[in-house]
């Protein structure tokens, strides 16, 4: 689906065996369209095809077609969908031009029975209808999604926090090392120096010094591989303890994910089948009422050449009467295209009226199946991802133990090493102490005190060089600070957002209803009229033994007496063409306020007739500036007063 801004041109549809067209093809030009003619010229079924091409699912397939199609054109963007009546009820394929056409439905689709238009004749919410396109649930998903995050980033800039603490301690660390191993450096440079000056240049006792100098490098080699030793070991015992740490959170979360109610999958995948079904049961029966309604009323208002036929044979040969005469009688009586009998006009109209109340019914109905759904699929999605952090949480406990079990035995290997190295150690020193010649008593001393030495300086450096490492550390993490800082921001404002999303869209619903309605009022100069207004207002209200609030918007009209006194009426004192006028500018409120004129091109408006002719061409004129094609089915005495720029269409 493209936006409405890219849009420019011609809108041409194709359609089959819709309503009560066979077939055709007309081409629509950007701004007010006209369809002009009397009732039964398939105006309405033209109306429906260009719903059903834009993705809705209210339309009729043509009561004798096994078959029905339709085909939009419109910029750069084809659409077709097709339709086939199978085992009574009709299932469609292919996509509209609308992913979700329910709120054009609602705000866009215009017709007799739009939900808009409807609310004000009959005196409901307007709160809850301007409201509905509104996924509350999406918005808590997101809010949990993003205090998800947010909780992520504090919790990473207060381990900023503690490492930057850390920093001051490593810092001191660093200058405490750096003039010690100065000071070993040197005091190591000192030993070899006297080591070297105390060398007996003695051929008798070269022998014996390299033989000691051979278990002095010996020696060193058993002390620095004891360093290491000790250090892998520290190590080692801190990934264990890591290890065991995390394995316990990993214990602690499988345990609460484990906890929850079980959920049968399969069961809530049924529940899901079972839906679906009856909402394409739902759908089959509101088009097939629709079908019936529709062949009903074209009947009532006359008939094609081949139903006459069809009644003037069944009739009385010798009766004068024509057919159209037959079902049009003047004393409000029609005959009856099924039995033939003589029926009162009023008792079709009221079983119509049932009818039409009946798929208002259904469409309820498949709005709370629509939503049903919903939640079936939010909680099979919720079950889904706790069975897939199961799965990862078992298969990282798994892993856990494996090397926990790698590294004890690591840590017998070093323990049992570190006890041998003493020994071999002792052993050597010892021996040193023991075996050599009375005067390399001082040289060995020197020896050892240097070997002591160049271990330590190794060690110091070591740790200088883990020390400096974990500086850098930091100190890369910390430059990553203000980004996150920023993030958190960001997240506080995308917050505030969502949680007054519902609000502004409620103030703004007000706000678009009572500045169309004031100019539309100015505008079609209804005399007794004064005003017309929504006001937004919290009440409290019972919801089992709580008491909640609720966000209401009442409607108020203040009308004018003859006296010129201004005074608040109600909507029942609204005559039938004010009341039309109010539930057009609501569908304008709503269009507006969920930005469909952004994703929406088209707006359709019909069953204008209680609206008179003049004023009519005011309110198309006003509506089609917020449209960029907007179809108007007109009687030929209303079309001509149509002035705003626009193309009519007579036949269909």
């Amino acid at each position: 689906m493209l936006n409405t801004a890219s849009i420019h041109g011609e809108l041409s549809l194709h359609v089959e065996n819709i309503g009560g067209i066979s077939e055709t093809d007309v081409t629509l030009s950007e701004g007010v369209t006209v369809l002009e003619g009397r009732n039964a010229t398939n105006r309405t079924s033209f109306l429906q095809a260009l719903m059903a091409a834009m993705g809705s699912d209210q339309y009729t397939l043509k009561g004798d077609a096994a078959e029905g199609r339709v085909e939009l054109s419109l910029g750069d963007t084809v659409v077709e969908r097709r339709f086939e009546r199978r085992n009574g009820s009709v299932h469609a394929t292919g996509s509209g031009y609308l992913d979700e056409p329910e709120v054009a439905e609602l705000f866009a689709f215009l017709l007799e029975e739009n939900a808009a238009r409807r609310a004000v004749a009959r005196g409901d919410n307007l709160h809850e209808l301007l409201t509905r396109p509104i996924d509350t649930d999406e918005i808590e998903a997101e809010i949990e999604l993003l205090q998800a995050e947010k909780r992520n980033i504090d919790d990473r800039l207060s381990s900023m926090e503690e490492r930057e603490r850390e920093l001051v301690d490593l810092e001191r660390r660093k200058q405490e090392l750096q003039p010690k191993i100065e000071e070993h450096e040197t005091q190591l440079d000192e030993l070899e120096a006297e080591i070297e000056e105390a060398d007996l240049d003695v051929a008798a006792e070269r022998e014996s010094k390299a033989a000691i100098e051979d278990q002095l490098d010996t020696l060193k080699d058993h002390r620095t591989q004891l360093e290491d030793t000790r250090f892998e070991l520290e190590t080692i015992h801190e990934t264990i303890a890591s290890l065991e740490t995390e394995r316990e959170e990993k214990r602690d979360r499988r345990e609460e994910l484990t906890g929850q109610p079980d959920t049968d999958i399969d069961s809530l995948r049924a529940e899901l089948d079972d839906f679906r079904d009856r909402k394409r049961e739902v759908n089959s029966q509101m088009n097939e009422l629709q079908s019936i309604v529709q062949f009903n009323e074209e009947m009532l208002a006359g008939t094609d050449s081949e139903i006459s036929a069809v009644l003037e044979d069944a009739g009385d040969e010798g009766t004068a009467t024509s057919p159209t005469d037959q079902l049009l009688e003047s004393d409000g009586t029609v005959t009856c295209w099924t039995c033939g009998s003589q029926v009162a006009r009023d008792d079709i109209e009221e079983t119509l009226d049932r009818l039409r109340s009946l798929r208002r019914e259904k469409l309820t109905e498949r709005r709370t199946i629509q939503e049903k759904i919903d939640e079936v699929k939010d909680r099979v999605s919720k079950v889904e991802t706790v069975a897939d952090e199961l799965d990862t949480l078992d298969e990282r406990l798994a892993e856990i133990d494996v090397q926990l079990e790698a590294k004890r035995e690591r840590v017998t290997e070093l323990e049992t090493r570190r006890e041998q190295l003493h020994g071999e150690i002792d052993e050597l020193e010892s021996t040193i102490e023991q075996d050599p010649p009375s005067n390399y008593d001082d040289v060995l001393q020197l020896h050892k005190q240097a070997n002591r030495v160049e271990l330590q300086l190794e060690q110091m450096e070591t740790d200088l060089d883990s020390v400096e490492s974990e500086i850098d550390e930091i100190e890369t993490l910390l430059a990553d600070r203000q980004q996150y800082e920023d993030r958190r921001d960001q997240i506080g404002e995308e917050l505030d957002e969502l949680r007054t999303r519902i609000d502004r869209i409620e103030e703004q619903a007000v706000s678009e209803f009572n500045h169309h309605m004031a100019k539309i009022l100015e505008l079609l100069e209804y005399e007794n009229i004064t005003r017309v207004w929504i006001d937004r207002q919290e009440r409290e209200t019972s919801q089992g033994r709580q008491t909640v609030q609720e966000t209401t918007f009442e409607l108020h009209v203040v009308r004018e007496a003859d006296s010129g006194e201004a005074y608040e009426g109600t909507i029942d004192t609204l005559s039938e063409s004010e009341r039309e006028v109010v539930g057009l500018v609501v569908a304008l409120a709503g269009y507006l306020v969920h930005d469909l004129q952004e994703t929406v091109p088209i707006m359709l408006l019909d069953s204008l007739e209680a609206i008179d002719g003049a004023r009519i061409s005011k309110l198309v004129e006003y509506f089609a500036d917020h449209s960029e094609f907007l179809v108007v089915a007109l009687l030929p005495e209303d079309a001509s007063e149509v002035t705003a720029g626009q193309e009519v269409v007579t036949e269909i």
